[in-house]
């Protein structure tokens, strides 16, 4: 394993910074709960959620993601500690009790929430100091969504969280549909029909051949920025993230065009108009602030700029 390391610069010269562990896994695991959406891109829903007498299992955290995905988070405390078959457990709990996590996102995030649940990619989040090549080997080997996240502790308010190693699992929109709870999702903001008669598979599938190849020129180099990169199919767009989305692309056949959301503070770019918007208030699928029209490979550069720059900040 590699290791993080952190240097302090002071007039020009560099100090390392000594990492370390928390004394108390449970400081770290109140620490994340705490600032859950900000750090990872997940609402918080619940703390040591209880499997019941059945199972007699406890959940660290539970939470659901941007894209409406169920997230258990189980936190390494001991060196050996099987973190990972202990959360594939929940997982297979969790797939067998979506009632259950239904009602709980419904009294926390509301009905509207709990009705768009995606069932078809549930995640598993390990946290951890560190882990082994064994550890990153059996996660390659598992056919789940299952990401390895270490910490660093480097003291005076500073914590690193780094993803080691991701795997995602590929879902296609006949297998959405028949493990989703809803046909139709929520939009983030108001002001947009919250129903579509096709997947974004489907959309993609209607489109010309130019369109096409926009869309896989886009997505080759969304993946390409990084190992850490993983693409969800969700029912009508395309989301890339890493520890966050950092992308969301929408495929419009019948005005050619694709609609790519970037985490991106719209104040920060120079807007082209009929090429990049403000939608902060503008209710659309997905997320991300900055919406690009994409026609043509006409200003590619600075799709390629912008979307590097969201993954970074993701």
């Amino acid at each position: 394993m590699t290791d993080l390391k952190l240097f302090r610069i002071d007039g020009g010269r560099a100090s390392e910074l000594t990492s370390r562990s928390f004394a108390l896994e449970r400081n770290l695991q109140t620490l994340i709960e705490e600032n859950m959406e900000v750090t990872f891109g997940v609402r918080y829903l619940a703390t040591e959620y209880t499997t019941g007498k059945v199972h007699r299992g406890r959940i660290d955290s539970l939470g659901l993601d941007e894209n409406g995905s169920p997230v258990i988070f189980e936190y390494k405390r001991t060196s050996n500690e099987n973190v990972i078959n202990q959360g594939l457990f929940y997982l297979d709990w969790l797939m067998d009790h979506k009632g259950e996590f239904q009602i709980l996102v419904a009294s926390r995030l509301g009905s509207a929430t709990a009705d768009s649940i995606d069932w078809s990619a549930p995640r598993l989040i390990c946290v951890a100091n560190d882990f082994t090549r064994y550890d990153e080997y059996a996660v390659r080997q598992i056919d789940r969504n299952v990401e390895l996240v270490r910490y660093r502790d480097f003291g005076s308010d500073l914590l690193a969280i780094e993803l080691v190693t991701s795997v995602s699992t590929e879902t296609t929109a006949t297998t959405r549909k028949a493990s989703s709870g809803s046909a139709a999702e929520v939009p983030q903001t108001p002001g947009k029909k919250t129903s579509r008669s096709k997947t974004v598979s489907e959309l993609l599938a209607q489109a010309d051949p130019e369109l096409s190849a926009l869309y896989e020129k886009f997505e080759t180099f969304a993946l390409s920025l990084g190992d850490d990169v993983v693409k969800n199919e969700r029912s009508f767009y395309f989301a890339f993230r890493r520890l966050k989305n950092f992308a969301c692309v929408e495929v419009h056949p019948t005005s050619r065009n694709l609609l790519v959301y970037l985490k991106l503070d719209p104040a920060s770019v120079k807007l082209v108009e009929g090429f990049s918007r403000d939608v902060k208030k503008i209710g659309h699928y997905g997320t991300g602030d900055l919406e690009l029209r994409i026609t043509s490979t006409a200003n590619w550069l600075l799709v390629e700029q912008y979307t590097r720059q969201a993954y970074a900040a993701s």
